[in-house]
């Protein structure tokens, strides 16, 4: 009891830092509307929405319930809690990948064939961000028709649990029309993140050959705010990886295991929403700007 106590305490702290530091970058960007706001600073500004949402729907408002509101939730909220708990999901993912291939072409030559990709304004990125969520919504359409609060349910009749919600069973055809889906909305955006991430390293090795000569010449050279930006988002990618490979991987252990592990539950709970919790404080570390910004308010 005690250690389950510490538990959810520690995990309600780590999502409370979470949350506050998505809105600390969510406020801070928006300050840029004052001025011209670039493509990759709006990209930012979606991905920490989207990151408190997954910290509300997955961290807070399910601990809460566990303690305060489980007679008060009913089906329809646990529809809506995940629901939009798997669609800010994969809206992390197509957002991560947008900012990847966006700051990629941002940093290309002026002579490169890819340079057309690149949007003229921020606001040219707003209908892809529209299509993602339309995108994202679709893909998890059929979440609502089999999710049921613990009070409308026989248990003996429960099929999986999500501590107040669970997952009546439901028609194995469209279950894995769904998880296809996914699995081809994962891969997709992931390929093009490999791309994107490839390309970058490639520039940066050569902007660093580059700077190595201009060294080695004895001139003088700083380095572009765009290849550190480049950098920042390669580091962003990366951490999104590794939650997200991760909590692949232990969700299988759990799946073979028959989730009796309660560490592994616990590691894979924090995994889930580790991304949301990490990424707003490496954007802190690694954008200068924020304090500025912050200061000027």
């Amino acid at each position: 009891m005690v250690l389950n106590l510490t538990k959810e305490t520690i995990f309600m702290i780590a999502t409370g830092l979470g949350i506050v530091g998505n809105i600390f970058v969510l406020v801070n960007y928006m300050c840029w509307f004052r001025s011209t706001m670039k493509s990759v600073q709006l990209i930012l500004i979606h991905l920490a929405f989207t990151n408190t949402i997954t910290l509300v729907t997955k961290g807070i408002t399910r601990k809460i319930s566990i303690f305060v509101l489980i007679n008060l939730m009913d089906t329809a909220g646990c529809k809506i809690l995940i629901y939009l708990s798997r669609v800010a999901r994969g809206l992390s993912i197509s957002t991560t990948s947008l900012l990847t291939v966006v700051q990629a072409v941002t940093i290309s030559p002026r002579t490169s064939r890819w340079r057309w990709m690149q949007p003229r304004s921020a606001w040219h990125i707003l209908p892809l961000l529209f299509f993602f969520w339309i995108l994202n919504s679709l893909i998890s359409m059929n979440l609502p028709f089999y999710i049921k609060h613990v009070s409308s349910l026989n248990i003996a009749n429960i099929s999986k649990n999500n501590d107040y919600c669970y997952f009546e069973s439901e028609n194995k055809i469209i279950r894995w029309i769904f998880i296809a889906l996914m699995v081809l909305r994962d891969a997709v955006l992931q390929s093009v993140m490999a791309w994107a991430s490839g390309y970058m390293v490639f520039l940066l090795h050569k902007h660093h050959q580059h700077v190595l000569y201009l060294q080695t010449t004895k001139l003088l050279y700083r380095t572009p705010p765009e290849m550190k930006a480049a950098q920042s988002v390669l580091l962003l990618m990366l951490c999104f990886l590794f939650f997200y490979w991760t909590n692949c991987f232990t969700s299988l252990y759990l799946t073979f295991s028959l989730g009796t592990d309660s560490i592994a539950n616990g590691l894979h709970e924090f995994l889930t929403i580790g991304f949301a919790i990490v990424s707003p404080f490496l954007q802190i570390h690694r954008d200068k700007h924020f304090a500025t910004c912050w200061f000027a308010q």
